[in-house]
């Protein structure tokens, strides 16, 4: 008489515990089953619910997968003389020696076992503790193949969330440049428009167009989160002021009042790009808070000698205290109609990869109208501004 194995099984569906990818399981048990449980193989079955259909692997090799359409040829559930259900086995009509084990978790069938034929044609194949034991491994296989299953449709939905945050700022970044495109371009229809005044117009709109393939690239940068810096010295009264100009061509509406408190030869080490945009974004909020037009004011000075403040602030609403502390969280929209919620979330991210950082300052009284963002940067690129300053 074989001894028992259902110590050794019970052992097994410890290690079905720990197993947490489909082909380290379907590895586990095809390569250990046949040996404990004397039999020719194993077939470890998968069901895609999606297909309809059952992945088969034997020995665990992944290369050797094949697809079973359900009551297909291949399927050997016909083919079996015996099943395992809830712990019993039971002798079945089928023509064949084999064992079938179905793998039924929570959400019903995702997959089966299939034990070849025994090497000793005793019956039956199975005593009544091993057959115990290897239902406790089928329960454990069930539940390991539903989780994986749930953590697969989760990065799936992850994934899908990522693109349309990918999307989303795709739209928000590109309203300004899109403006600036369709207001020229609608003026080049003009038959009277002098030649030099058709080439400006249309370096301008080429300028634009270069802006939004500038910006594709960054909003992946974004997504991805391995955006990098592309720092260059840059003179930051000139920068400050063609800046202001240009919001103002992009924001129909936007008055900018600009007060540069600082010497003429500053400059900071900056990715001019990255700030216009986050500028841009706060800018582009607060026309919109103020309804589409009114004045944005637009301060600068140095501090400490080392760090670049921005003051940004509005003329409109202000922000609700009982929104304050999320301004920055991605889609927080507060009641914008065409808002994405990606503008403030944007603009953090860009400062914070300048070691910088940007706060919305608490209001100073009752009467104080309108919202102040300050955006602080360290002039070199080598200096992180000092928390609480």
């Amino acid at each position: 008489m074989r001894p028992s194995c259902a110590p050794a099984l019970h052992r097994l569906a410890d290690q079905v515990l720990e197993s947490t990818e489909g082909k380290d399981l379907s590895r586990l048990l095809t390569q250990n089953l046949p040996g404990l449980v004397g039999v020719e193989s194993v077939l470890f079955l998968r069901w895609d619910r999606r297909l309809q259909s059952f992945e088969g692997l034997e020995g665990g090799d992944p290369s050797q997968a094949r697809v079973m359409a359900l009551g297909g040829e291949g399927v050997p559930s016909s083919e079996t003389r015996y099943l395992l259900s809830d712990g019993s086995l039971l002798e079945t009509s089928g023509r064949g020696e084999g064992t079938l084990v179905p793998l039924v978790a929570r959400s019903g069938l995702v997959g089966m076992l299939v034990l070849g034929q025994p090497h000793h044609r005793h019956r039956p194949p199975l005593r009544p503790a091993e057959a115990k034991a290897l239902w406790s491994i089928a329960v454990r296989t069930a539940l390991a193949l539903e989780n994986a299953l749930y953590q697969k449709e989760l990065v799936a939905t992850e994934r899908m969330a990522a693109l349309g945050t990918f999307a989303s700022m795709l739209a928000h970044d590109f309203r300004g440049p899109m403006t600036v495109i369709r207001g020229y371009a609608e003026t080049l229809l003009d038959a009277s428009l002098p030649r030099a005044e058709v080439v400006e117009r249309v370096e301008k709109i080429l300028k634009s167009v270069d802006r939004l393939q500038d910006m594709t690239e960054e909003t992946l940068d974004f997504v991805r989160g391995d955006a990098l810096l592309t720092r260059r010295k840059v003179a930051v009264r000139p920068f400050l002021e063609e800046l202001a100009a240009s919001l103002e061509r992009e924001l129909p509406g936007l008055g900018i009042d600009v007060s540069l408190d600082m010497p003429a030869e500053v400059e900071a080490a900056i990715d001019p790009d990255k700030v216009r945009r986050a500028v841009s974004n706060i800018a582009s909020n607060a026309r919109d808070a103020m309804n589409g037009t009114g004045r944005f004011h637009l301060r600068a000075s140095v501090e400490g000698q080392s760090r670049l403040v921005l003051l940004l602030a509005d003329e409109g609403p202000g922000v609700a205290e009982s929104v304050r502390g999320r301004v920055f969280e991605p889609f927080a929209t507060h009641g914008k109609k065409r808002g994405t919620g990606l503008g403030l979330a944007v603009t953090r991210r860009f400062v914070e990869e300048h070691q910088g950082k940007v706060t919305l300052l608490p209001r100073t009284g009752p009467e104080q109208r309108g919202a102040c963002f300050r955006i602080e940067l360290p002039l070199s690129s080598g200096t992180t501004p000092t928390e609480g300053s």
